[in-house]
């Protein structure tokens, strides 16, 4: 066995990323162990703290995303926007609960989203939780996709995260394409899903927004958006699908609808690589 294949199998045995194991040089997703159950994969990202980076699969544990400083700036910084964007409700009972990245269980897998938001609902009926039994699913995930392929994050949005209306119910997704060392991110993008766009015909779920928000396109061309022109907007009545019975949507205190302006996380992301 290769010095680095070791190396690499101790993020699983001891939660440890050793700066030897040559994990920019490995192609995810990375087969981590195999022969794990769900609930032994489910203890160790806990101890571990890797939720959102590795995913459960026929026994599989798998790596599709590294704790690179452009994947996690990214998320603090939308979950810093959308917290913003609802505190009106804090300590209300239509307040919104963040969720983190708290594991599911569904078609014979395990993952876990970036973020997750839901206001407060009711269990649901068992084996359709989120949890295989009862707990509901949230309402908003957010996916970001640093090292992880486009087609697998889009992939697993349209599959397994709004697989139908009894799951989630809006989905986040952006990606940075890779940098090298000591170079900016530059090409970012962002898309919104939303299950009611589903078309139940063909099965397919078309992006309800998607846009360039980065300062260069794929083309290397320089972009120049402003505050308002990178929105992503969720409606109301998708923050709070299946919200508890005995809460209303809090219609005129919180604008309808919520809207997410990509433009401030784009300048967090690029404020955390000044030097």
């Amino acid at each position: 066995m290769p010095n680095y294949i070791y190396l690499r199998s101790l993020w699983w045995e001891e939660g440890n990323i050793h700066p030897e194991a040559k994990w920019e040089e490995a192609i995810l997703p990375y087969v981590l162990v195999e022969g794990v159950t769900l609930e032994e994969y489910e203890r160790r990202t806990d101890i571990f703290n890797v939720r959102g980076l590795w995913e459960w699969t026929k026994n599989k544990v798998l790596v599709y995303e590294l704790p690179e400083m452009p994947h996690e700036t990214c998320i603090c910084a939308i979950v810093k926007e959308l917290n913003n964007c609802w505190s009106l409700v804090d300590h209300t009972d239509a307040t919104i609960l963040g969720l983190g990245s708290t594991q599911t269980r569904a078609d014979n897998c395990g993952k876990g989203p970036d973020a997750s938001f839901r206001p407060v609902k009711s269990q649901v009926q068992a084996p359709n939780g989120s949890d295989g039994q009862n707990f509901p699913w949230p309402n908003l995930i957010i996916e970001v996709a640093y090292l992880e392929s486009t087609m697998h994050v889009l992939n697993e949005v349209k599959n397994y995260w709004l697989k139908d209306l009894s799951r989630v119910h809006d989905a986040i997704v952006v990606k940075i394409d890779p940098i090298s060392e000591g170079e900016m991110p530059s090409r970012m993008q962002a898309w919104h899903f939303c299950a009611s766009d589903r078309i139940t015909r063909k099965g397919d779920l078309p992006a309800r927004t998607h846009f360039e928000f980065g300062t260069h396109d794929q083309f290397g061309n320089v972009l120049n958006s402003t505050p308002g022109t990178c929105i992503i907007r969720i409606e109301l009545d998708c923050l709070y699908h299946q919200v508890y019975s005995g809460t209303q949507i809090p219609r005129g205190i919180l604008p309808d609808p919520i809207e997410l302006d990509l433009s401030y996380v784009r300048d967090k992301i690029l404020f955390a690589h000044e030097t």
